[in-house]
């Protein structure tokens, strides 16, 4: 089984985050930089909250809000994250349940990086291919190298 290390291995352990007091578009300026969907909120090494693309559209612009009010007022204060040891399974199901894309990883207390559901995706899918490969290598009587 996959596991969210493995992810990371291939991603990279890169965190993007804002301030509690920066802007909507600060997050906004900062996730269109890096292509990335949502950046972590945070305040003297200590995760506060996470703010999405979801968050801008639901709690920022159809509320009206300003894209000047601080990222803080409509950032999802109740993060969800998973362990370096967790499969791609255990985050589908939470990310399915849960309705969410984004995941801190948590290792001894720490995020040391932030998977999406692509990033699952795209691992089910390599995951996927292979075993095709490997399968369709068995019945021809060749040898598989993944």
């Amino acid at each position: 089984m996959v596991t969210v290390r493995q992810i990371l291995q291939t991603k990279g352990y890169r965190i993007f985050s804002v301030k509690p007091d920066n802007t909507i578009l600060d997050a906004l300026q900062v996730m269109a930089e890096n292509e990335v969907g949502a950046v972590l909120v945070i305040r003297n090494g200590d995760v506060l909250g996470i703010f999405s693309e979801r968050d801008y559209a639901r709690r920022g612009v159809l509320k009206g809000n300003s894209v000047d009010l601080p990222v803080e007022e409509v950032m999802t204060r109740f993060i969800y994250y998973v362990s370096p040891t967790s499969t791609l399974e255990e985050c589908m199901a939470q990310m399915t349940d849960k309705h969410i894309r984004h995941l801190p990883v948590l290792e001894n207390g720490k995020v040391i990086g932030v998977i999406s559901i692509g990033d699952v995706v795209k691992s089910v899918i390599s995951d996927q291919q292979n075993l095709i490969q490997g399968l369709e290598s068995y019945i021809l009587g060749r040898e598989y190298h993944p």
